[in-house]
């Protein structure tokens, strides 16, 4: 028998988007029920695979056991960040060029770890574009009798240019026991006269929210900023602040951009891996953590997808779509119909762009 060929029917029972095969349509069906393969998905640029993230693509394309294909051509005229394919390797080699972020200045780091208080926040009365976009980040020293608990000391917020908007270390309300100075950077005397946790606390809180009741946070046509960082949750919960979820892009829990369905990466391999420089490599800096997520969101965000009306498998419109009533239907379905009609199951950042 000649393997090159594939039956209709095993035609009829593949799956469009990943290429996994089915005995049954019926299968294929429930397949397409909970995979949630949609246009907001990294697919390969070669063989049009959909991948569940880039770590995913980036596995197919340069993994152990890559599709070899693929691999050869990614070889050629693949970008080793963004995972983009372009028409030639001169292309590419310019694409590549562009691609690439350099670090922060070392010298300017210097001079942050020292800078005492830098307070821009700003609430605004005026209307703007769209939900303006600042990230933050924190760096904790060590609290609780064997220093493990973890203390705000240090915390930092910037704007969509990577200016500093906010940059101050925090007192914390329970003593210290551990500094972890060899990241941290940080000393007792830092920390004597510094910031009360609550004023900080009070001071993120009325900036993010922009004027806006927090019951009335909403992600379209509102004033409240949205908020970039790398473990947020942590982060916000060391601060004690409150701030809704559907205005925060955590790097750390973004599908795309994780290692698995449950793990994520670190900010430090994301770096390396998709902006192509290194960070946290000794005494850590939030300017630093700040800047990296900020662009890994940007490059998200830039990403161009095809619009669709209703783009989440959540939306109303949607809820239908796959439902039980309508197996027969479905199973009537060619694969690639049954694509059209499935959603993401996670907010893609692309959309922000489009409130821009």
């Amino acid at each position: 028998m000649d393997y090159r060929y594939e039956s209709s029917e095993t035609l009829r029972n593949k799956c469009v988007a990943c290429f996994k095969q089915f005995n049954k349509m019926e299968h294929l069906v429930e397949h397409m029920r909970t995979s949630y393969h949609s246009v907001h998905e990294p697919i390969c640029g070669i063989c049009k695979k959909h991948c569940r993230s880039f770590e995913s693509l980036r596995e197919h394309l340069i993994g152990p056991l890559p599709k070899q294909e693929c691999k050869n051509i990614f070889n050629i005229r693949g970008c080793k960040f963004c995972l983009a394919i372009l028409d030639s390797p001169n292309a590419r080699w310019i694409h590549q060029e562009r691609c690439q972020f350099s670090s922060i200045n070392s010298g300017l780091l210097a001079r942050f770890a020292n800078l005492g208080i830098r307070d821009n926040l700003t609430v605004e009365n005026g209307g703007t574009r769209g939900p303006q976009v600042v990230a933050l980040a924190c760096k904790m020293v060590g609290g609780g009798s064997d220093g493990s608990l973890d203390l705000c000391a240090r915390v930092c917020l910037i704007d969509e240019s990577e200016n500093i908007i906010f940059h101050t270390y925090v007192k914390p309300p329970i003593p210290v026991t551990n500094y972890r100075y060899e990241t941290t950077g940080i000393r007792p005397e830092y920390l004597r006269d510094a910031m009360p946790l609550r004023q900080v606390q009070r001071k993120i809180q009325d900036f993010l929210c922009n004027g806006e009741p927090m019951w009335k946070i909403r992600p379209k046509g509102g004033k409240a900023r949205i908020l970039v960082g790398h473990g947020l949750d942590h982060d916000l919960d060391r601060l004690q602040v409150e701030y809704p979820a559907i205005m925060m892009r955590d790097t750390a829990k973004y599908p795309p951009l994780m290692k698995t369905s449950k793990l994520s990466n670190s900010l430090k391999y994301l770096t390396q891996a998709y902006l192509g420089y290194d960070i946290q490599t000794g005494i850590q800096d939030p300017y630093e953590d700040c800047v990296a997520t900020l662009r890994l969101f940007m490059r998200m965000r830039s990403q161009v997808h095809k619009k669709e009306d209703y783009p989440l498998a959540s939306d109303p419109q949607n809820r239908n779509n796959f439902a039980s009533w309508r197996q027969n239907e479905l199973e009537r379905m060619s694969p690639e119909q049954l694509l059209e009609i499935s959603r993401s199951d996670y907010y893609c950042w692309c959309l922000d762009s489009r409130d821009m």
